[in-house]
């Protein structure tokens, strides 16, 4: 009797640990947690810089709306590489992607300013004109041959960045015209700086963090940046007292989040998406707070005493002449750059001159409640 209790009690014990070992190969197993992916990013702006605020705000946003599965390290210009080189660096490898302005690779290819937003639009596209073309009017398409069949750069990217209006500069004395432009030493990049050697300047071309040194050494006495807000960080106004406004060399500047095509093929349709609908609403929110900023830095530069003046309206036009000149010539001996321009004078054809129907002027009703300053 004891030895049938014994062995059912053995029987049970057995069936008992089969039965847990069972149980455990039937019960889902937790999902292993996966190390997020890390991407190592470099802009072409000092640290100190309103675009770094902006390069930070895209990270962060993808960092949560990943669950952390993807971090960004957002570094500064010179970090890694020299500003003016961080898409050659992420086509090598170098660095995984970059916060950038297409427009300084125009000694690559002159198609560049029609991305980045050329001299009066082009074609008296705004910002959202330009975006719209971008996405709405094969401008996306037309950047990735660019880069890929064009200048042979394994990347793809995206407008996050929207810095526009961008002001005509700063100066260490007055000036009253074009023909005043003649043999400042001027900093300036891009089809900017073709426009102001058409006018006679002497261009200087440094990145962002070099120019107030560069002008406290006597090397430039004009620049042009961007705008109130971002041009006091840098500290502009410590070294000029001269600024004038309005411009038309940039009227939808734009810059560009590039990533290495390796490293987004890699990354899967979800992240994919999540990367390109976070830089265009970072490129929206931004621009708010851009805005608002240099509204109020206007007030800013007063207490600096600041001379803010108007740019002459002869400036605006040989600004849109000369680049109507160059745009043309440019089209007439290369052939991907006039299929750009053809795509972005179709679509602003249309746009353009319906918004001019259906919209009134900003002026309008601005000039209604508010003085000019």
């Amino acid at each position: 009797m004891r030895n049938r209790l014994v062995v059912h009690a053995a029987a049970v014990l057995v069936a008992f640990i089969a039965g847990m070992a069972l149980a455990e190969l039937r019960a889902p197993t937790p999902a292993t947690a996966q190390a997020p992916i890390k991407l190592k990013m470099q802009a072409s702006w000092p640290t100190a810089s309103m675009f770094m605020d902006n390069f930070k705000m895209f990270a962060e946003r993808v960092r949560k709306a990943s669950g952390g599965r993807l971090e960004i390290e957002t570094l500064p210009a010179g970090a890694i590489v020299p500003a003016f080189e961080v898409v050659d660096a992420t086509h090598r490898g170098v660095i995984d992607g970059a916060h950038t302005w297409s427009g300084y690779l125009i000694g690559k290819h002159m198609a560049a300013v029609l991305f980045t937003g050329g001299p009066g639009g082009p074609f008296g596209m705004d910002l959202f004109d330009h975006l719209g073309w971008f996405y709405e009017g094969g401008g996306q398409e037309l950047f990735q041959e660019w880069y890929e069949k064009v200048i042979q750069r394994d990347v793809v990217g995206f407008p996050i960045v929207p810095f526009t209006p961008q002001m005509l500069g700063w100066f260490k004395q007055p000036f009253k015209g074009w023909a005043d432009l003649k043999g400042r030493k001027f900093r300036a990049v891009g089809m900017n700086a073709q426009l102001l050697k058409e006018a006679g300047a002497s261009v200087v071309s440094i990145p962002g963090g070099e120019i107030v040194p560069a002008a406290e050494r006597g090397v430039i006495d004009a620049a042009e940046w961007c705008c109130p807000a971002e041009d006091m960080k840098l500290g502009f106004h410590q070294v000029w007292k001269h600024y004038y406004m309005p411009s038309m060399h940039e009227m939808t500047e734009a810059g560009d989040l590039i990533i290495s095509k390796k490293v987004w093929d890699k990354l899967g349709p979800d992240l994919q998406e999540l990367i390109k609908v976070t830089a265009t609403e970072v490129y929206l929110r931004w621009w708010l707070q851009y805005v608002n900023a240099n509204a109020k830095g206007l007030d800013t530069l007063k207490e600096h005493k600041v001379n803010v003046s108007r740019t002459p309206d002869d400036v605006l036009r040989k600004q849109l002449e000369t680049w109507d000149k160059i745009r043309e010539t440019e089209a007439g001996k290369d052939p991907f750059f006039k299929k750009v321009v053809d795509s972005q004078r179709q679509y602003a054809a249309t746009v353009v001159q319906g918004r001019r129907a259906m919209f009134p002027s900003y002026e309008f009703a601005a000039d209604h409640y508010w003085k000019k300053r």
